[in-house]
């Protein structure tokens, strides 16, 4: 089985066309390098250098090698360089993926600023909800995911980055007596099961002694935007992010209904056993410090 040593050996002979030479150059005595040659040949059955008078010359066989060898010994020195700056953060790839409110309105600012921080870092973000969020971590297909609320999973490990409130909106001309509103009773446009924004509700709904089960949903919609598009039609009330309402109450499309539901956390999850690449190790390192 031909080594690298071997390979480097070779190509260190044949361009000085001298065993003494060659071995000076590599740190090695003639007779190791003599020794490496001839294992090569040994084993390959061929002859790569020819003995003429004191010196050696390489055969057919040995010019047709140097070109392959060269060029080996180059794609190893540029894995060599890759790694190195993998460490440095020259280069790499950061695959992130984060629910949608996360990945729509809070997460865009941290990526770019890291873009910026470290332009030969190539960022990929995948869109989901919890539950997909969290298996693709746990399976190894991101490496790092951004959640709303927290994850009862063993392989994962959770950190709070940033707060964020759930608000109980309805379009602008819908039941205008607010205390009359019932949530127990209200028609409901709902996120999918398995979004946290879905299971933030849900959770708060029955600690005021409401059953999710028993609601009246007329939509279940897969995005923040679509939800967003449905209660402005009116008839529906939905509990949204503070901050993806705020542009639609100050222009007058929706308001604001006069609950209060307890703030959720923005949680990034990582596996606690993978290994994390210096792109991830930096860029969670940049979420807990960023502003």
């Amino acid at each position: 089985m031909m080594t690298f040593e071997q390979l480097a050996i070779f190509v260190a002979t044949a361009e000085r066309q001298h065993l003494t030479q060659a071995a000076a150059t590599l740190g090695l005595t003639p007779s190791a390098v003599s020794s490496s040659i001839k294992s090569l040949e040994h084993f390959y059955d061929l002859h790569l250098f020819d003995r003429v008078g004191r010196g050696i010359q390489l055969t057919p066989e040995g010019r047709v090698f140097l070109r392959e060898a060269k060029e080996t010994l180059a794609r190893v020195r540029q894995a060599e360089s890759v790694l190195a700056e993998l460490g440095t953060l020259k280069t790499g790839t950061l695959d992130v993926q984060a629910s949608q409110t996360i990945a729509n309105y809070w997460l865009p600012s941290k990526l770019l600023a890291f873009s910026r921080a470290y332009p030969g870092i190539k960022v990929k973000l995948t869109i989901g909800n919890t539950t997909t969020v969290a298996a693709a971590v746990k399976h190894g297909d991101a490496e790092l995911g951004f959640i709303e609320g927290l994850l009862d999973e063993p392989v994962l490990a959770n950190f709070r980055v940033a707060s964020d409130k759930l608000v109980v909106v309805a379009a602008s001309g819908y039941d205008d007596a607010q205390s009359d509103v019932d949530l127990a009773t209200a028609r409901w446009i709902m996120r999918e099961k398995g979004s946290g924004t879905r299971s933030v509700l849900e959770d708060s709904l029955q600690q005021m002694g409401i059953n999710p089960d028993g609601m009246d949903i007329s939509l279940i919609l897969p995005s923040n935007e679509a939800m967003l598009t449905a209660v402005r039609g009116g008839g529906c009330i939905a509990a949204l992010s503070e901050t993806i309402v705020a542009p639609f109450v100050e222009n007058g499309q929706l308001r604001l209904l006069n609950f209060d539901l307890p703030p959720r956390h923005f949680t990034l999850l990582r596996h606690k056993e993978r290994h994390r690449t210096a792109p991830a190790r930096e860029f969670e390192a940049f979420c807990h410090t960023y502003p």
